[in-house]
């Protein structure tokens, strides 16, 4: 007996041993060109400004979000976006406007399904929702339209809505000689009767964040699977990766949150990882950098993305046949001008 325990322990220790393990994603030294776009933020002008400024060669596109609703289902313009539109007027990017179902008033609802339920319930009401849209965007002189509603995929009734508003809003741009981005969850059924025309942009930022635990935002599976899913869209297509990252606050076990939980810029990661004399490591899986931290009886821990991190996943993008990312966003970055687009 003990001689047969041993020899399946080396049978196994042999197994082990034998398994290939997967190479870390990294970024290739070169690969196949994409065309690289950008969101600027109403919330972080200046930021935002600064790592234009810094990157401005590199890009295509810009989306300047975004417009929202107030508390009567109305299209609301944050005054941020005004600056951000003149300030674009004469930069050689094609501009976009990006629409979101957020809602900004006495009460802040971030991507409000029962929004959508409101504004997509007749024809009548999404014919004129999209021509809103178009003449915005004619007003501000951009030369396209982005959607950006979210939060929706699991209501089979909104989705059916969704898809009818996607192909008005597609006929009515391209009448207007207007371009279209509709922006899409990863989770979100691409085989739904999407319009032809728009370019898509699949989000590859929801792997981990706040409804999570500690984590990357995206990982090499993660990106595999959602690329081979991008092949039921109709038309151009694109991945959008996040800059940054997020703090985890004393998030106990079982998932049990503690702490708070917040996202970070680039620079605030970099900041505090030297505030608390940390060296982060970088993720095989995801090429994204980490640490842990302890202070004021708390316990963090942080996972975020650099330069690195984001060539790593543009270049697995573009070996499976993307030629278009989008990187959410522009401020608070050190790195985002080492972002390679070939």
């Amino acid at each position: 007996m003990r001689w047969l325990m041993l020899g399946m322990f080396l049978a196994a220790g042999l197994s082990l041993g034998g398994c290939v393990q997967a190479e870390p994603l990294k970024s290739a030294e070169q690969h196949a060109p994409v065309e690289l776009s950008s969101w600027h933020a109403y919330w972080d002008v200046a930021g935002g400004e600064s790592d234009y400024r810094k990157m401005r060669e590199k890009l295509a596109k810009v989306a300047i979000f975004a417009v929202c609703y107030d508390d009567k289902d109305e299209l609301f313009i944050p005054e941020e976006v005004k600056t951000l539109v003149n300030s674009y007027r004469i930069r050689k990017v094609e501009r976009y406007l990006t629409f979101t179902n957020d809602i900004v008033g006495t009460t802040r609802i971030e991507k409000d399904p029962e929004l959508l339920r409101r504004l997509l319930t007749t024809d009548e009401q999404m014919e004129k929702e999209a021509k809103a849209m178009a003449d915005l965007a004619e007003k501000f002189g951009m030369e396209g339209v982005e959607l950006d509603y979210e939060n929706f995929r699991k209501d089979e009734e909104i989705l059916d809505r969704y898809v009818v508003f996607a192909n008005k809003l597609a006929a009515i741009t391209k009448a207007r000689g207007l371009k279209l981005r509709i922006v899409l969850e990863p989770s979100m059924p691409y085989d739904v009767g999407l319009p032809e025309g728009p370019e898509y942009v699949v989000m590859f930022y929801n792997l981990h964040g706040k409804h999570s635990g500690p984590g990357a935002k995206a990982d090499r599976a993660f990106i595999e699977k959602t690329l081979k899913k991008m092949d039921a869209l109709p038309g151009k297509k694109a991945a959008a990766f996040a800059t940054g990252g997020c703090l985890w606050q004393d998030y106990g076990f079982f998932g049990l949150k503690k702490g708070d939980i917040r996202f970070l810029t680039e620079a605030e990661a970099t900041a505090l990882a030297k505030k608390h004399d940390k060296k982060p490591e970088r993720d095989a899986e995801s090429a994204a950098l980490h640490f842990t931290f302890s202070a004021d009886g708390h316990d963090g821990e942080v996972w975020y993305a650099d330069e690195e991190t984001l060539n790593a996943w543009i270049t697995l993008a573009a070996e499976n046949g993307v030629d278009a990312v989008s990187l959410w966003r522009l401020g608070g970055n050190n790195t985002l001008p080492d972002v390679r687009c070939e």
